[in-house]
């Protein structure tokens, strides 16, 4: 299915509701908005609080469309009132000068598409977020470390990358970076390594030092193209961002007085406000789990 085919869709099915509406067998919801303390939200009182930050991190399933279709909204809706620069996880940095090349006009489709390591699901996810930034001219960042120097923490250390020299060293966070297993969600990945849940024959420590490394690449990237008086709105893993760990943890620590606003995203069979989620995200969108996935 192309891409406006699967917009659409999910744009006439969720235009139906508001994200005020009670969830029933008979008046099926695909989304439904919370603020952190488990007062519902509308799309409108979101977008106020977003124009009050500096950065936004909009956590996301990475297959799920209704979620897709939200950060495009969003997109639209931040792209009509401010400044906005926007970038994501799913581009990683050394892609940056085909995404500039691409948004500048100079490379097509095609062009673009063969050149960029893309996911499986940028046609229907991620490039009608391209198209709007080169409609309307707005930034687009590729902030995600080369998974080969990701990788190479995984199996041999941080520590390691600075082995690395001359233009590699452009592709990633400043070394050294700070590293603690108290930022949140990193000791609960330690524990899912040694339950064996995603271990592999890796070293745990280095498995999480990996996803630190990033975590601080998204961090640095998202700093170094803040432009003053712009936005900057980032799509990520869901865990890259929730419970004020990842991303935020390292754009906090190189920035205190930053006004980050966090969107955190549960898929659940119910779609009421569970307390256990409070201090997960600043908004909280709880979308249905049989939802059709885009990969």
């Amino acid at each position: 299915m192309c891409t406006v085919q699967l917009i659409s869709i999910v744009s006439v099915t969720l235009t139906c509701f508001t994200s005020f509406a009670q969830p029933t067998e008979s008046n099926p919801v695909a989304y439904v908005m919370y603020f952190d303390d488990g007062v519902k939200a509308n799309f409108d009182e979101t977008i106020v609080q977003m124009l009050a930050s500096d950065v936004v991190l909009f956590g996301e399933l990475h297959d799920h469309p209704v979620i897709h279709w939200l950060q495009l909204r969003t997109a639209q809706a931040l792209a009509k009132s401010t400044k906005l620069v926007m970038g994501g996880e799913m581009f990683e940095t050394d892609n940056q000068v085909i995404i500039d090349e691409y948004l500048s006009g100079r490379a097509n489709d095609k062009r673009f598409e063969a050149d960029a390591r893309l996911w499986p699901n940028y046609k229907t996810d991620y490039k009608p977020l391209l198209k709007l930034a080169l409609i309307h001219d707005i930034p687009f960042i590729g902030t995600n470390i080369p998974r080969r120097y990701a990788g190479f923490v995984s199996q041999h250390g941080l520590d390691t990358l600075g082995s690395f020299e001359g233009d590699s060293k452009e592709y990633f966070a400043p070394l050294p970076i700070s590293f603690s297993m108290d930022t949140p969600g990193y000791m609960e990945m330690m524990e899912m390594m040694h339950d064996g849940g995603m271990g592999m024959g890796m070293n745990p420590e280095n498995f999480v030092k990996a996803q630190a490394i990033k975590d601080a690449t998204m961090a640095h990237c998202i700093l170094k193209n803040r432009d003053r008086g712009r936005l900057f709105l980032h799509f990520n893993g869901d865990y890259h961002s929730a419970n004020d760990g990842g991303i935020y943890w390292y754009l906090k620590q190189a920035d205190p007085t930053l006004r980050v606003y966090t969107i955190k995203v549960y898929s659940e069979d119910e779609l009421d406000y569970n307390s256990e989620w409070k201090g997960s995200g600043d908004l909280i969108i709880v979308v249905p789990d049989d939802f059709t996935r885009t990969h």
